[in-house]
Formats: structure tokens, sequence, C-alpha cells
């Protein structure tokens, strides 16, 4: 392998617990080091989790974090300042319901959420504790994919031919769940959650940028793979279900230019420790301490498939 990126997805609190199992797996399995990829890209909950490791927080740190034992005071401040489990009503509006008409998914679905109220300051505060004066992290090829939702268009911002944004702007703008956080203004334009549009957009990582890609994707799954329940039921059908296809379908553009794709989604005995509210503050180390246990599992096979294929 000469060139690597590591694409982390959308998940919210319980997806990002989810992440660092599988991060500390990977690294145990393979001896890779997320914070050496040559591309970090990551997508709301996936971009809070590229911030700490751009910033150069170890999977160790990222372990002991949700385990409440990390040493870095940036740390332990940003998992006490874990969102709460529901958000705000929301205030009156929709953002944009001509994407009913020229989008298809959660995409189209956005154009009539409403505005969202809850306080993202602890993702700004996040950012500006790893970043310089300069808003930048120390990663040179970090990217944190939003959705444009006037223009309808994903951007990955820190990609060469993305607008400037600091990291505290891309990681708002990447986190901002329509309806939960507010919309991100940067420039002339508006963001909300990049994971409206794709869970992990993988096909915006192109083959210059990597020959092997490492896709975690809290939020997608093999076919039938859902969390116990009728909730899992629910959130397979509004969620889980379309959000593994658009991957599958990206997956296989990165196929087709050449690059080595290494999928690691989340399996049945994942979710059966996740569970289905992927915002659930108060099961965040319940979820981790599963997530230990299922995710070299989850790894292991994804790594085998890779291998074969």
């Amino acid at each position: 392998m000469t060139k690597y990126a590591v694409a982390i997805g959308c998940g919210g609190t319980i997806g990002a617990a989810w992440c660092a199992a599988v991060l500390h797996s990977l690294a145990e399995q393979t001896g890779i080091d997320p914070r050496e990829a040559d591309v970090l890209q990551g997508t709301s909950g996936g971009a809070e989790m590229v911030t700490m490791l751009a910033g150069g927080v170890g999977v160790q740190e990222l372990v002991d974090m949700h385990r409440g034992v990390a040493r870095d005071v940036r740390l332990q401040a940003h998992i006490a300042a874990t969102p709460r489990s529901y958000p705000l009503v929301p205030r009156p509006g929709m953002l944009n319901p001509r994407l009913l008409w020229t989008h298809t998914g959660h995409a189209r679905a956005t154009g009539l959420a409403p505005i969202g109220r809850s306080d993202p300051t602890w993702l700004q505060d996040l950012a500006d504790a790893f970043s310089d004066n300069a808003g930048r992290l120390p990663h040179p090829n970090t990217r944190m994919v939003a959705f444009d939702f006037l223009a309808g268009e994903r951007v990955a911002f820190g990609a060469p031919d993305a607008p400037s944004a600091t990291a505290g702007e891309a990681l708002r703008a990447s986190w901002a769940v329509p309806g939960w956080m507010p919309p991100v203004a940067i420039g002339d334009r508006r963001f909300v959650d990049g994971g409206v549009a794709s869970t992990a957009s993988v096909d915006l990582i192109n083959a210059a940028d990597a020959d092997t890609v490492f896709v975690i994707a809290p939020m997608a799954s093999p076919a039938g793979c859902r969390a116990p329940g009728v909730a899992g039921v629910t959130e397979q059908v509004l969620l889980r279900r379309p959000m593994s296809r658009v991957l599958a379908t990206e997956i296989a553009t990165a196929r087709k230019r050449g690059m080595h794709v290494v999928p690691i989604l989340a399996s049945r005995a994942d979710l059966a420790g996740l569970g289905a509210n992927f915002m659930n503050r108060g099961h965040r180390r319940a979820a981790f301490e599963a997530a230990m246990i299922s995710a070299p599992t989850t790894v292991r096979k994804a790594l085998t498939i890779s291998e074969d294929s």
C-alpha cells in the first residue's frame, strides 16, 4: 500500500463511539495509524472523529476518552459536552422545498426540514482546541463533507477544489443535522449535515488521492442487518437501508477508478450493542464497550473479504 485514505461516515454520538472501537481494532490488526493517512475524510459524526485524528489524537486516546480516563483536557471537555439525546423544538420553516423535485432520498427530505436550534458551540470548541490561529488542523489533507442545501450539492471542505473554510466552520457544517442543528453559512453558501446526501461520500476521494480507502460507516450495513426491536426496523427502513445503497454505489464507483476499498460496516452484532437511537447520550458508554467486543470480528471480516475481492 502506497497511499491510503480513511473515510469515516455519519453516525452521531453512538456512531462515533463505534468508530473509535473500529479504529482501535483496525490499528491492532493492520498496524495502521489513521493519523498518518494521506487523506482523512469525515462526514457529520465522522468529521468530529477526523477533527481529533487530524489534530494528532491517537487511537488509544480516543478509547480513553470514551472510557472517561483521557488525560488530555481537550478530550475531557469534548466528551463532557456530548449533545443531548433529542433536539430542541426547531423553528418553523423549510430549508429548500425545491429539493423535492431535484433530488432523491434523504437529500429530498432535507428540503422540508425545519431550522434546527441546538447549540453547535461544542463542535466549534473542539475544532478550535486542535487548530492553529488561522483555523487550520495539523493534518494537511483533512476533509469534512457538508451539503449545500440551496445548490443541492456536496462539498468536501479541505479538498483542493473546495471553498475556503476554517476547521470550525467545516465541522459545524458537516454536523448540522437538519431540524437539529442550525444551518451554517460559509461565504455566500449555506450548509447542513453531509450525511443527508451520503453517509461517507467515498466517491469524492479520487485515485490521485489514495490507492486504498478504509471506509468506516456506522450508518451502513450488509443487507438484512439492523438493530433489534421495532425501533431497529424503523431505523433500517428510514436510514440504514437507503444509506447502505448509496454507499454501495459509491464504493463501486471508486473501485472502477482502480482504487482498493475496504468497507467496514456495522454488523448485526455491532447493532445489537449500539441500539437504534444513534444520538442517545445516556447509552454512549455502554455502546462503546459493546463495540470494543464486537468490532474486532467486524474488522477482521472486512479485511478478509477485501483481500479475497
